[in-house]
């Protein structure tokens, strides 16, 4: 006798959306995807330095940097084409020094089909990438500071410059007609979905006010953040940034995302409990990093955050980063309390 067998159930994929930009968002995609992670990027796109900033201003196109960082990370396609994509121009090539070749295929698919979604789509089928990378918003965005004498300074590369500590941050259309009416940022498409649909959100790792700030300034995202059912959960940075975080603890991180939020929208902290070791700040070549952040737990008490501390240090010759595997496993456990 034949006994029908039911076919196996397909274990449910977590659908995790993360926010940012910089160095850190590809290590964490490419380790949640290991996890087995349904995972959406949305990426900043005010960034205006190195190949990105000169490619965004000859070509009018969005700052393609991060986008092809995370296209890799979450790419299952061979080695081989991975460094291919990854090639940057040596100083030597004149118009075509230091832009990575990755950067010159997004921003002419992006030219020929006519926008940066469909072109990523596309690439994304091409590049066999498991998930999702999606722009903040469609169109590249100037990042704006404000400090506290008043003044407001445009670009990521001269915010951060500034000697004064930024206080807030917008965002503004790069290619606003100034004749016109003044048009908003808006989410690029899927952005708003994904963040909605996901079991946890995800802030960071990132720059605070250069990589994480500039996604929430857009109106459609910051809503989205503080009315989502996910768990919203924020990576803090392991050391403070120059231009940005001078003198901040965990808990001033917090603090100025759930002011840009206008909520205390942050359900979940990671913070990193191990200290850097002294021999490292005193050598380290990376000018970026300060100091390691301090802990303030009253200041946490009062953002109404749950914390989880863990050794999440990952020290390499390039600075301090978050051991990847680390935090993906914290991550997964809070999703797991999440479902229980």
């Amino acid at each position: 006798m034949v006994i029908n067998q039911k076919p196996p159930i397909k274990k449910r994929r977590p659908k995790v959306t993360v926010i940012g930009g910089g160095t850190g968002l590809p290590i964490l995609l490419e380790g949640l995807k290991a996890a087995d992670c349904e995972v959406t990027a949305i990426v900043t796109v005010a960034d205006d330095g190195g190949s990105s900033g000169s490619l965004r201003n000859a070509v009018n196109t969005i700052p393609p940097g991060d986008i092809r960082n995370c296209l890799i990370a979450l790419s299952d396609m061979k080695d081989i084409y991975k460094d291919f994509f990854q090639y940057r121009f040596g100083n030597e090539d004149k118009e075509f020094s230091g832009h990575a070749i990755g950067n010159l295929i997004i921003a002419a698919i992006a030219e020929m089909r006519g926008d940066v979604f469909s072109a990523l789509r596309l690439l994304s089928y091409m590049m066999e990438v498991d998930g999702k990378v999606l722009p903040a918003c469609e169109e590249p965005l100037i990042l704006q500071g404000h400090f506290a004498d008043g003044t407001m300074i445009e670009g990521e590369t001269a915010v951060v410059s500034h000697p004064d500590q930024i206080q807030h941050v917008t965002v503004r259309l790069a290619n606003e007609d100034p004749t016109g009416p003044v048009r908003q940022p808006q989410a690029g498409r899927e952005v708003v979905s994904a963040i909605m649909q996901a079991d946890t959100v995800i802030l960071g790792p990132g720059s605070l006010f250069s990589s994480i700030l500039p996604n929430v300034a857009i109106e459609d995202i910051r809503k989205a953040i503080v009315d989502t059912p996910a768990k919203v959960v924020y990576i803090c940075n392991i050391m403070t940034q120059l231009g940005e975080t001078e003198h901040f603890s965990d808990a001033d991180h917090v603090r100025v995302i759930n002011e840009h939020l206008g909520a205390k929208a942050i359900d979940t902290v990671l913070i990193n409990k191990t200290p850097v070791p002294y021999e490292f700040l005193e050598s380290a070549s990376e000018k970026d990093y300060l100091v390691q952040i301090t802990h303030d737990r009253k200041g946490l008490a009062e953002q109404a955050a749950q914390v989880i501390g863990c050794d999440f240090l990952n020290i390499e010759k390039s600075g301090v980063y978050h051991n990847q595997d680390k935090l993906v496993d914290s991550i997964m456990d809070v999703m797991k309390d999440t479902e229980k």
